[in-house]
């Protein structure tokens, strides 16, 4: 009787219990309510609504999961506002279900996730890729798509990959827009590149084209012709169009748009103007996997939207993320979970008015199948739906593809294991991991202006600074370095290295070139390069030698011509008259040749007049046989016989020094007689300094410094010459008449002078070592 009267007690209390205190289902409900929040009148909202709708029929028919439990999807729109979104999960929160597939939008995500953390319902997006929703701000937040940070690492790749330095960004200015950019610039700038100017766009609706085009000429101003655009739909349609207007989509420029474009190409066919307005366009594209599944799904669908309406990336991470839930579910439930709420003692306290607040509860169990969902290990449409420990999905990847004619083509795959490459990523997973640069390719691109070269991806910009750089107005020897008369410009050999190599930088250098000097004198090039300090120049441009007074206080590029100082002299030829065969000694080698016939003559007679009767005789006679035997020798005509042996070792030392004063002899008398001779009495620096005569030196050039201060010449040795012209009648005048005994200036310079003047030469070596650069600070 006791026992009777126990169990319906036990029945009431806990009957009274659940009332008063909690909503609770058993282990296995017969329906899981499921709720669905995404913009259903976009194009990512139609295609995700059908797949949706497809994928919970699929798990409800499929009896080897939930076993018995349906799936029931309350779908709702929140037209990608952030009020509307919230508003609406909170409606969902009064109606105990158990997790969210939504939202599609950043803003509309960044509201509802706190109302996520709050109650305890994990948040399944499939089309939201701002990548400032991590998971520690937002942990019931679950990302089943790509994030925009792989998709910015992908366009910062491609940016390197074809050597451009910097970005313009045309973006949305939301949570989507502003945090994708901000992913982007760091990406670049581990790859030391920049956004060198970024636009945002309004995100409301109704933006005229008055203001895109305002905007797209503030681009155009910059020195980036790579422009990225991350933006919707809507709005990049917008900007193609007037950037086709604004002759922005011809040769030169790069655009590069995120896959806002892809699954716009992929669900719907735009009109012909449309296409046409984005020739040459590089897009991302989310990389989904070929599989058989893949393609009957594909099949299927074309079935039942008729072929009115494509199926894009989104779509497919929509329906596999109903899949996902379901196995999650399946596992909550084998792990013992229940469905059940409760209130939040918070909220009752802010009761009062229309507010339900009461009706909405808390997911008890919410971490258990948070917990499910982030462990799920299988295979959808998309590839393998599987989270790393950032809650992202592995594996990665991005289409990489060419708009060209009435479609596009595939140009290559960027994955986070390989990098850029023209396989596609899921052949490479099974390969060892290698990013290096060397392996990193992709085919041809068709760029916009329909053509197959590179663009340089920079122009100098019509509204930056100008460097003001400082070019010498030089009056002599302008074949170096002149400003053309009646203009602005320059021109010569130091301008056309500078144009040169400004023109293979990888980024704009504006600048504008200045006149330092009258033009009627050369202008002194130390004065030149100390404006660099004082803020009078930004850099100078020249035939400006790199010395090391000037290194000091400012910096030179490398050297781009090599320069020394070398000595000029006038010169005189030397007659070949009937006495030229003296010349080939001087007198004092005569002499001294001469001595040493007569002393090895008299070392012979010595030797041998004692045992040779050759050497013997009256003294005249001796002495004529001394001077004929040592002067025969000279044609080894000697007829007198040496016997002595130390006679004749002297004999055969002499006779190999005969020989080599004959030798020397005649081919010196040969290059007389078929050579022209030049003479000089200078013959280098040495010799100069040695010297009293006036040395002339380039007016405004270091050789002045130089010969002063570091040679010790007298300055009033120095003498400065203007002009070539200069320079020639100095060295024609001599010392004698007012002019120099030589110049000492560049070798550069030298040797543009000579190649008019033919009766002067560089005597000795270079006697410095520099260069030609150019200068900043």
């Amino acid at each position: 009787m006791k026992t009777i009267w126990f169990l319906p007690l036990v029945f009431l209390y806990f009957g009274l219990f659940s009332f008063g205190y909690c909503k609770s289902v058993s282990a296995r409900p017969a329906v899981v309510n499921v709720g669905a929040l995404f913009t259903l009148d976009s194009t990512i909202g139609r295609v995700a609504k059908i797949a949706i709708e497809e994928a919970v029929k699929d798990v409800n028919s499929n009896s080897s999961i939930l076993h018995g439990t349906k799936l029931n999807i309350t779908m709702q729109s929140s037209n990608c506002s952030g009020f509307i979104g919230m508003v609406e999960a909170l409606r969902f929160m009064e109606t105990d279900i158990v997790a969210i597939i939504g939202p599609q939008c950043s803003t509309v995500a960044h509201i509802v996730s706190y109302v996520s953390n709050e109650l305890q319902v994990p948040l399944l997006s499939f089309g939201v890729t701002d990548p400032t929703l991590s998971s520690l701000q937002y942990p019931f937040f679950v990302r089943t798509t790509q994030s925009d940070s792989y998709q910015m690492t992908a366009v910062a790749e491609m940016v390197s990959y074809y050597g451009w330095n910097a970005v313009s960004v045309i973006f949305v200015d939301n949570e989507y827009g502003r945090n994708g950019v901000s992913a982007l610039n760091d990406k670049l700038a581990e790859r030391r590149c920049r956004i060198s100017y970024k636009s945002g766009i309004p995100p409301e609706s109704g933006v005229n084209t008055g203001y895109v085009m305002d905007l797209l000429v503030k681009v155009a101003l910059m020195e980036s012709r790579v422009i990225v655009l991350h933006v919707s739909p809507s709005l990049g349609f917008q900007v193609f169009s007037v950037a086709k207007y604004l002759g922005m989509m011809g040769n030169g420029y790069v655009w590069i748009a995120t896959d806002w474009l892809a699954y716009m190409l992929d669900s719907a066919s735009l009109p012909s103007e449309t296409l046409e307005s984005m020739q040459g366009v590089l897009v991302l594209r989310q990389h989904i996997p070929e599989s058989d599944r893949k393609k009957n799904f594909l099949s299927r669908w074309k079935n039942l939207t008729g072929g009115s309406l494509g199926m894009n990336s989104y779509g497919l991470y929509a329906y596999d993320s109903v899949w996902l839930l379901a196995h999650a579910i399946e596992s909550f439930f084998n792990q013992g979970g229940k469905i059940s709420f409760s209130n939040d003692s918070r909220l009752k306290t802010m009761e009062g008015g229309n507010l339900h607040l009461g009706a909405m509860s808390i997911f008890d169990d919410g971490m258990l199948l948070l917990g499910n969902i982030l462990q799920s290990n299988l295979v959808g449409l998309t590839g393998p739906l599987k989270f790393n420990s950032d809650r992202s999905l592995i594996h990665a990847a991005y289409d990489i593809i060419n708009v060209i004619g009435t479609g596009f083509r595939m140009i290559g795959y960027w994955s986070n294991y390989s990098g850029l490459s023209k396989e596609p990523p899921e052949t490479l997973y099974a390969q060892p991991f290698n990013r290096s640069s060397t392996i990193q390719h992709l085919h041809s691109v068709i760029w916009p202006g329909e053509t197959l070269s590179k663009p340089r991806g920079w122009v100098f910009p019509n509204n930056g600074k100008l460097l003001k750089i400082g070019v010498p107005n030089r009056a002599s020897y302008r074949e170096f370095v002149s400003k053309v008369r009646g203009s602005d410009m320059f021109q010569g050999f130091c301008i056309d290295v500078f144009t040169a190599a400004v023109n293979l930088l990888p980024y704009a250098v504006p600048y504008q070139f200045v006149a330092f000097g009258d033009g009627h004198k050369n202008p002194s090039y130390t004065q030149l390069v100390d404006s660099i300090t004082t803020g009078v120049f930004d850099a100078v441009v020249g035939d400006i030698t790199i010395v090391t007074n000037r290194t000091k206080i400012v910096d030179f590029s490398q050297p781009y011509a090599a320069s020394g100082l070398v000595v000029v002299v006038p010169f005189r030829k030397l007659n070949t008259g009937a006495w030229a065969f003296l010349r080939p000694f001087s007198p004092l080698m005569w002499t001294v040749t001469a001595c040493f016939f007569v002393v090895v003559g008299i070392v012979v007679w010595i030797l041998e007049h004692r045992i040779n009767d050759e050497f013997r005789g009256p003294p005249k006679r001796q002495v004529i046989t001394i001077l004929w035997f040592s002067l025969s020798t000279l044609f080894f005509a000697h007829k007198e016989n040496t016997v002595s042996t130390l006679g004749r070792l002297v004999l055969i030392i002499w006779l190999f020094v005969v020989l080599i004063i004959n030798s020397s002899y005649t081919a010196s008398l040969t290059s007389i007689l078929t050579v022209q001779q030049l003479y000089s009495p200078i013959n280098g620096i040495e010799s100069l300094r040695k010297s009293d005569d006036p040395i002339g030196y380039q007016e405004g050039s270091f050789a002045e410094y130089y010969l002063s201060q570091e040679l010790n010449i007298s300055k009033s040795r120095l003498v400065a010459l203007r002009t070539p012209e200069d320079y020639a009648k100095a060295l024609k005048d001599g010392p004698g008449k007012g002019g120099v005994a030589a110049v000492v200036d560049e070798r550069p310079y030298v040797e543009l002078f000579l190649s008019s003047q033919c009766s002067f030469r560089i005597v000795g070596q270079e006697f410095t070592k520099s260069g030609w650069g150019f200068v900043s600070i």
